[in-house]
């Protein structure tokens, strides 16, 4: 599967190093997301594909995948501009054609088809290159780290581990995320993955059984040394595991706080 991997000049504390946008070329070349409109962003993109894109897919409604729409609409006014709704967060200067599971892209490498995996967030979706077995993995995965899933915030941790689970069904061999190198393990990666939350979610068991009520309480409790501009983070993935126990029956929330379902 060809691609130009295209750097959305996005460096941050949220987005590590930043974010990979992925050109299709050909006589209608295809955008993977759409970075947050910086010139440097742009400027690359046109050596890319010197007429701009015939569509623009935006893999969820995150800012650092989705907030460059409107730059890239001014400078290419005819591209087509496609992503699952969430009416809550779309940038609603642009004119978003509906997109849906199941959807197939056409490009000059051949069709790829659209998979939701909602999780980290609800509208978020991977594309799958079957000839190559190839997949445009947005944030569903990244080398190094886990997935951020903000629970107070559209995210939803059984959601993302279904989702986890659905594309390790297709036996991808190759995953282009939007952070980081690719992933030539997919599948050992999402092994580990699912094999960390559920360390993850017997720790905040356990936390509970030792008194922990609080969110607060339960991250300090397990992401020991912790530097504090990480804490928000961390909290939210402590919340996300809470409401999927929640869901699942093993524990529930009190005035108190949290506790463990006997």
């Amino acid at each position: 599967m060809f691609s130009v991997p295209v750097h959305a000049a996005n460096p941050g504390p949220f987005t590590g190093t930043g974010n990979w946008t992925y050109v299709i070329p050909g006589a209608a070349p295809v955008l993977i997301d759409a970075g947050v409109g910086k010139p440097e962003h742009l400027s690359a993109l046109a050596e890319a594909m010197p007429n701009g894109p015939a569509v623009v897919i935006v893999t969820h409604a995150h800012s650092d995948h989705a907030s460059g729409a409107p730059a890239l609409l001014e400078r290419w006014p005819a591209a087509v501009f496609r992503k699952i709704a969430w009416p809550e967060r779309d940038v609603s200067a642009v004119p978003w054609q509906a997109l849906a599971d199941g959807d197939v892209i056409e490009t000059a490498e051949g069709p790829l088809e659209v998979i939701h995996t909602p999780g980290h967030a609800p509208d978020h979706v991977v594309l799958w290159h079957a000839a190559s077995r190839t997949i445009f993995g947005a944030d569903l995965m990244q080398l190094g780290n886990t997935v951020f899933i903000p629970a107070a915030h559209g995210g939803d941790l059984a959601a993302y581990l279904r989702s986890l689970k659905r594309v390790r069904a297709l036996s991808p061999l190759r995953v282009l995320p939007a952070h980081g190198p690719a992933i030539e393990d997919p599948v050992g990666l999402i092994d580990h993955y699912l094999s960390h939350r559920q360390q993850r979610e017997t720790q905040v068991l356990t936390a509970l059984e030792a008194g922990a009520a609080t969110v607060e309480t339960i991250t300090a409790r397990i992401y020991i040394g912790l530097i504090d501009t990480l804490a928000p983070l961390a909290q939210e993935n402590v919340l996300a595991h809470l409401v999927k126990l929640e869901t699942d029956g093993l524990v529930r929330r009190t005035t108190e706080g949290w506790k463990s379902i006997e």
